[in-house]
């Protein structure tokens, strides 16, 4: 998603407050660029501070208004201060995707349930479900105060259906998130704060490539396993948490929307 912003509103989000964490490459990157391209002002969070300037320079490129925050989403205080940061610098926060995450790889490697590496299951717990957890906690604390808004959480197909084989801590992480969505928008839902998921099949990040150069073998696969025959893309994700956040989607909340390509439909 490249090219200047300017006149690309539409989605009713001009002038509004959008917070990504997770935002210095992949899904994060092309959501922050596409919050911009509404019209938003974006706060990108990342512990990968090179990658989090990056995504900030392209917006600020492409004439939008962005700053960066380096955040660890599984650390209270910094989760905290990443909000009160971002409503110091623009007054509210507005919108919100809670998508910082690992892998079981990227966390060091699991393994079929019984020999799964204890320190492992808690990384990966305490970065995509606890995360998640604590950005929702300050965020709704911030939207309430203001009188509502809207969060999307990047769950999985692996949140909706069970993960082969060593994907037992990453499937019960984004079945957590699955519920945790529900569960936080039905609590919210008389405050104005709508909370959905969005599930993302297999797209083409940085983690989905780390993934495949360990295991060429699973590109094949995993490209067939999609009815539509083909990988994602970061930015049909993007579109799908914009609208999710926009006044054209006030009437969704609690929902975990998957995008794809039909994996789960199967």
């Amino acid at each position: 998603m490249t090219g200047s912003l300017e006149g690309r509103g539409g989605a009713g989000l001009e002038s509004a407050v959008a917070l990504v964490t997770g935002g210095g490459s992949g899904l994060g990157r092309a959501t922050a660029l596409a919050f911009a391209q509404a019209g938003a002002r974006v706060v990108v969070a990342d512990v990968d501070t090179e990658g989090g300037a990056e995504t900030v320079r392209r917006v600020v490129a492409a004439g939008g208004e962005a700053l960066f925050v380096r955040t660890d989403v599984s650390q209270a205080a910094e989760v905290e201060a990443l909000v009160h940061t971002t409503v110091a610098a623009y007054g509210r926060l507005d919108c919100a995707f809670n998508n910082a995450g690992v892998s079981t790889p990227q966390a060091g490697g699991g393994g079929l349930i019984h020999e799964h590496p204890e320190e492992t299951w808690d990384r990966v717990i305490s970065i995509n479900l606890k995360g998640v957890w604590l950005c929702l906690k300050y965020e709704i604390s911030q939207m309430r105060r203001q009188g509502g808004g809207a969060i999307v959480n990047t769950a999985s197909i692996y949140g909706l259906v069970g993960a082969g084989r060593g994907g037992s801590a990453y499937a019960a992480s984004k079945h957590g998130v699955v519920g945790l969505t529900k569960a936080a928008a039905l609590e919210n839902a008389q405050e104005g704060i709508r909370v959905n998921a969005v599930c993302p099949g297999f797209i083409e990040t940085p983690m989905v490539e780390q993934l495949f150069a360990q295991r060429p073998e699973q590109e094949p696969q995993m490209i067939a396993a999609h009815p539509l025959g083909r990988l994602g893309v970061p930015s049909e994700v993007a579109e799908a948490v914009v609208w999710l956040c926009s006044p054209a989607a006030s009437f969704v909340t609690g929902h975990a929307l998957p995008v794809d390509g039909g994996y789960v439909a199967q």
